[in-house]
């Protein structure tokens, strides 16, 4: 079914990433495999993407960015890096694209937008979002990270764990409590930097999958972050979150329709050259079977996706739909990498095959996000459950 969600405008963006993706991370020296094996994207390869224009879209010229308030380029760069095998590397983008950039969008100051937007658009500055505490999972509102007022000055103790980009970050949104005899009415976004005396980053934690993609442990020692870092008003942190949080989980489901998509290019074309008992293992009818099924989920949630994009667009998307397509597209995709890695057989099991990693990789998206459990309650609520 042909897309009708972008223009040439969108097309010759695609062209101009997927070229940048060949150049600088796939790389003839297996460069993507060097990253995935050390756990971490070098820093300059953020720098980069800020200089072809692939971070940050939406930042006004003003401020060193390009002014495109259209999340469709977004889509286009996790597509792309699905398509090229890159996921680990996408999430980073995406990150700091998607779900970090809309805060300092809608809640910097002048002073703030100032100091940090044409950085965050450059690369120069790479952004992370803490939420997540040892022990309390999507249960956001009894973190115990707070930060008390000292002066011109918040004074931040706490920890937070699964952080992604949290090695490579220059800038963490945290989201702490400032008032702790509050639950949701008590949190409060600040803007942890660098260098900040007490903010300590622990192990880049070793995962399952998504091995290029740094994640890891923050704790904070009495760290003084100035007044001038509270991101909007204090006290209106849980309702900022909740605010993006249908475009995070958009830009997740998103991906996730992406690594299906690929997935079935990859094993489409191996099927129709691997032989077994003297023909192509495609022709078989259960290979032809299994493919049929998977390409007609994706393409249905394709559609879907594609829908809420543009609802996104026009400032439509509830939290109810986006919901539906986190959760039904993270299952679908690891329903559909693990029926493609069986087709490849003991290859599909090697490290070396894209399909392996994507396999691996798929498992975390039905956790991060807001775990799909945590997305069918939602859902059900909305219908008056």
């Amino acid at each position: 079914m042909r897309r009708s969600l972008f223009e040439d405008l969108h097309e010759d963006f695609r062209a101009s990433f997927a070229t940048f993706l060949q150049r600088e991370v796939v790389g003839e020296q297996d460069r993507y495999g060097d990253w995935e094996r050390a756990g971490l994207i070098p820093r300059e390869v953020f720098a980069l993407a800020g200089r072809g224009g692939f971070l940050a879209m939406a930042v006004p010229e003003s401020q060193g960015g390009a002014g495109a308030d259209d999340f469709r380029l977004n889509l286009v760069i996790g597509e792309e890096c699905q398509r090229a095998g890159v996921g680990s590397f996408g999430l980073g983008i995406t990150l700091h694209n998607d779900i970090c950039l809309p805060y300092f969008l809608s809640y910097c100051n002048e002073e703030q937008s100032g100091r940090w937007l044409s950085g965050i658009a450059s690369g120069e500055l790479i952004t992370a979002l803490a939420m997540t505490e040892p022990g309390i999972g999507s249960d956001l509102a009894s973190m115990s990270a707070s930060a008390k007022r000292d002066g011109d000055h918040y004074v931040l103790n706490g920890a937070k764990t699964f952080i992604t980009n949290g090695i490579n970050a220059d800038l963490v949104i945290t989201a702490v409590k400032t008032d702790p005899s509050e639950r949701h009415r008590g949190i409060s976004l600040l803007v942890l930097e660098r260098g900040m005396e007490g903010f300590e980053r622990g192990r880049n934690l070793e995962k399952v999958g998504q091995h290029a993609q740094d994640t890891a442990e923050l704790s904070f020692a009495d760290v003084h972050v100035p007044l001038e870092n509270l991101l909007g008003q204090e006290g209106e942190g849980f309702r900022y979150l909740v605010s993006n949080l249908p475009q995070e989980r958009l830009s997740i489901a998103a991906s996730a329709v992406a690594a299906c998509e690929a997935a079935l290019g990859w094993t489409l074309e191996y099927v129709l050259e691997r032989k077994a008992f003297g023909q192509a293992i495609g022709s078989f009818q259960s290979s032809r079977f299994t493919l049929a099924e998977l390409r007609s989920e994706v393409d249905i949630a394709r559609v879907y996706v594609d829908r809420c994009a543009a609802a996104l667009n026009e400032g439509e998307l509830s939290a109810e739909d986006a919901a539906i397509a986190k959760w039904w597209c993270t299952d679908l995709q690891g329903r559909v990498t693990d029926g493609c890695l069986q087709l490849f057989g003991g290859y599909g099991y090697m490290v070396e095959y894209p399909i392996a990693r994507a396999w691996a990789d798929a498992r975390v998206t039905r956790i991060y996000g807001g775990a799909n459990e945590i997305m069918k309650e939602i859902i059900g609520r909305s219908m008056g459950l």
